[in-house]
């Protein structure tokens, strides 16, 4: 019969393989909690998009002449 060693007191490739027979599975499922997006924070690429967008500019002619 072997002797038990405990783990703290193995090899760290040992430690490494008893620890990974001990984790299971996420079965395609990523673990990285999220969170939704704060809708007030600034937003450098939502305000560019704003800038670029052609529907914001006054058509030429439009404007009134006031002279």
């Amino acid at each position: 019969m072997e002797k038990y060693i405990p783990i703290a007191k193995r090899s760290k490739k040992e430690q490494k393989a008893e620890n990974a027979s001990k984790r299971g599975s996420w079965n395609g499922i990523n673990p990285v909690t999220r969170k939704p997006v704060n809708p007030k924070a600034y937003d450098r690429k939502r305000a560019r998009e704003w800038s670029d967008d052609d529907s914001t500019t006054v058509p030429y002619g439009c404007i009134p002449n006031f002279v």
